[in-house]
């Protein structure tokens, strides 16, 4: 069975707002002045190596 690609155009997308946690409490990224938006994007997610975490999916912030 072929599987079908959808294709939105642009006018049918919805804007998705990504919160993270600083100084411990959440913020929307889009909050942020330009340098710690762009600091945000390079950020590198990590995973711990706990065997209370084996086999769950990671969480990133």
């Amino acid at each position: 069975m072929k599987q079908q690609t959808i294709k939105l155009e642009d006018n049918e997308r919805q804007r998705c707002e990504v919160w993270t946690r600083v100084m411990g409490y959440h913020r929307p990224v889009s909050s942020f002045n330009p340098g710690k938006q762009s600091e945000h994007a390079e950020r590198i997610p990590f995973v711990e190596a706990s065997p209370l975490l084996a086999g769950k999916r990671p969480c990133y912030s």
